[in-house]
């Protein structure tokens, strides 16, 4: 199951007197990772590169900064993949120490920086949530809420009508078995005006 992390983590290596500064943090676009990372190149001016690996869906990204095309960003996007992370940016800030690491020093100053920043991370996992929505008289609008918290559904909207319309949503595979026993509480009179299923994925 996918996962992503509760909160920022950060770690530093030294190798061969290069300090390498790893953070790793929820991030869920490319505008977001793009932001931390212009933030770190002001925190640290005297930096040799700032490079950063995004694994959101379709907005991933690997950013060498100057460093040896593949010794860096790519790296770095192979230790998030290789944990099964979603929705996760991790930075590393260089200080050179004066000493070359070669291409394969790179690659693993910049995998173990990740790596260990991860040791320390709390995962949660993400659960795919479909929206619902149905219309009940307003009878039922007591009997509806207490079954949505007894499920753990999210309560989204309420409106009011000539009947009561509710939109809620919980984990997708939680949905059916919630409509069905709506369905036999309901004794028939409910409505199913549509199914919305956005397919969000948030933190558990």
């Amino acid at each position: 199951m996918p996962q992503t992390i509760a909160s920022a983590v950060q770690h530093e290596l030294v190798i061969k007197k290069s300090r390498f500064i790893a953070c790793v943090q929820p991030m869920p676009d490319r505008a977001g990772a793009v932001k931390i990372v212009a933030e770190l190149r002001a925190q640290h001016p005297g930096a040799a590169h700032v490079c950063w690996a995004l694994l959101a869906g379709g907005q991933s990204a690997a950013v060498d900064d100057g460093e040896p095309s593949g010794t860096a960003g790519r790296p770095m996007l192979d230790v998030l993949r290789h944990q099964d992370l979603e929705g996760v940016l991790a930075t590393v800030v260089r200080y050179f120490g004066g000493v070359k690491l070669g291409a394969g020093g790179l690659v693993r100053a910049y995998t173990d920086s990740v790596a260990q920043a991860l040791l320390t991370a709390t995962k949660v996992p993400i659960i795919k949530l479909r929206r619902l929505r149905c219309t009940a008289p307003y009878a039922m609008e007591g009997m509806l809420r207490r079954e949505l918290d007894a499920a753990g559904a999210s309560l989204d909207a309420v409106e009011h009508g000539d009947d009561v319309r509710f939109t809620f949503s919980l984990p997708a595979n939680a949905a059916d078995a919630l409509r069905a026993r709506l369905d036999e509480a309901g004794h028939g009179r409910l409505q199913w005006p549509s199914d919305a299923d956005d397919g969000d994925r948030e933190p558990a």
